[in-house]
């Protein structure tokens, strides 16, 4: 996957409301960035770390700046755009890079399904295949040396897992691919002290037929891309 522009660094300052970010750039200037990520963001967005953003010409948008990756203090690299997770699944899946879901030969992204007025991330298919639902998070959360998912209450994660397990019910293949946005994170798990309900009802899914597929990225350099299966542990 490519930024839209060789991305520029700088030391974030603070980030608030949500979607706003300032960040001092290298030159000096201190500017606003758009911040793509409406989570929690626990550990990944702290004053003075390393950001850096893309930067775009569309006189359109009301703040030129997108924060794309952050670096802590530690050194690890943190994906915050989490557009960019549909994006690094959709190409390794085109590159037949997952090995699990490497027999589908066609993709469509965001197809309403549910009855629960949801938009699956990608729809595949095959011939002689059942079609394949798969619904992607991205994981950002380091504690203890294990990454989590969520990192806060997700009622809308919550809705999505009912929503796979109906697709398993009616005879479809239903997978959540948590991609780990996190160069220091090797395991991950589900966050069930942060999300109680969360971690019940993907018992619940799992027990259904939902299957969980767990990937890394490269965070690094030009070569921004999906790049090596990560340990699922949920007991």
């Amino acid at each position: 996957m490519q930024f839209v522009s060789p991305l520029i660094s700088g030391q974030l300052i603070k980030r608030y409301k949500r979607f706003f970010a300032d960040v001092q750039l290298d030159n000096g200037d201190i500017v606003t960035a758009h911040c793509p990520n409406t989570g929690a963001m626990t550990g990944c967005a702290e004053t003075g770390w390393q950001a850096y953003l893309s930067k775009h010409n569309n006189p359109k948008r009301k703040l030129a700046y997108t924060w794309e990756l952050v670096e802590n203090s530690q050194g690890h690299v943190i994906g915050i755009n989490t557009a960019n997770a549909n994006k690094l699944v959709s190409e390794a899946l085109q590159n037949k890079q997952v090995s699990e879901l490497s027999a589908y030969t066609d993709q469509r992204a965001e197809v309403k399904y549910g009855e629960e007025n949801s938009r699956i991330d990608f729809l595949l298919s095959a011939s002689n295949l059942p079609d394949c639902y798969v619904e992607v998070k991205s994981v950002t959360l380091l504690q203890d040396q294990q990454g989590y998912f969520p990192d806060a209450v997700t009622t809308r994660g919550l809705k999505h897992l009912r929503e796979l397990a109906a697709m398993v019910e009616q005879g479809h293949r239903a997978v959540l691919f948590y991609l780990v946005q996190h160069s220091g994170i090797q395991t991950m798990s589900v966050a069930e002290h942060i999300d109680v309900a969360y971690a019940q009802q993907l018992r619940l899914s799992i027990q259904a037929g939902v299957e969980v597929v767990c990937y890394g990225c490269q965070l690094q350099g030009e070569n921004y891309a999906l790049n090596h299966p990560c340990e699922f542990i949920f007991k």
